[in-house]
């Protein structure tokens, strides 16, 4: 029983067919070519990906695509209903694509949306791409040979060539700074999609 108050009068209803349903299989996460991370990983359960085994992807700095299928139930989405995807926790934002459809950017909490008008009968394909800081990539690259030459105060001394004439980047650090801002040491931050990630069915209602 739910009682919403107005200044004119107090009304009082009932809420049903309010469920949560979590995205709980596994997802397949992709990354761009050129950012040092493999072309995918698998991910059995959502968690930062400072955290993983793999260096490459533990320095990850980009976007990266989450992708997974989910089933609605056998009942389908009610006339009186509305249904939000709530991303929990995501760092740090998130461009969502349902069944081909782009949905919107979420940059701050709650990461939620409706993506009732997106949905199918059947599977539905979410994709969630979320792009990170660069500090990340950034102190993954201090474990790599110098590049350039850095003065006492971490000022570059010189710019190389290739930035002067526009050109791409040689080497294997993925990230160029005129200012030798992180070392090996400095700690990561946590990066993608933390989760839990949930269809929020609720009803909706019209007083008069």
């Amino acid at each position: 029983m739910y009682v919403l108050k107005t200044r004119s009068k107090t009304t009082a209803f009932n809420v049903k067919d309010c469920t949560i349903i979590p995205v709980e299989t596994s997802w397949l996460v992709r990354f761009p070519p050129g950012s040092g991370a493999p072309p995918s990983i698998r991910m059995e359960k959502l968690f930062s990906l400072h955290k993983h085994t793999d260096f490459t992807v533990r320095h990850f700095s980009g976007t990266a695509s989450y992708i997974n299928n989910f089933q609605l139930p056998e009942k389908g989405v009610l006339p009186s209903q509305r249904v939000m995807l709530d991303l929990g926790r995501v760092e740090v934002i998130a461009e969502v694509t349902l069944n081909g459809r782009l949905l919107g950017t979420l940059w701050k909490e709650p990461y939620r949306m409706d993506i009732t008008n997106a949905l199918i009968t059947g599977t539905n394909k979410l994709e969630i791409s979320v792009t990170n800081l660069w500090p990340n990539r950034m102190v993954g690259d201090a474990y790599l040979p110098n590049e350039n030459d850095y003065d006492e105060d971490d000022l570059i001394k010189k710019f190389p060539e290739w930035y002067i004439h526009n050109q791409p980047k040689p080497g294997a650090r993925i990230t160029f700074s005129s200012y030798n801002t992180f070392k090996k040491t400095d700690p990561l931050l946590e990066s993608g999609l933390l989760g839990p990630v949930r269809l929020l069915f609720g009803e909706q209602r019209v007083l008069q």
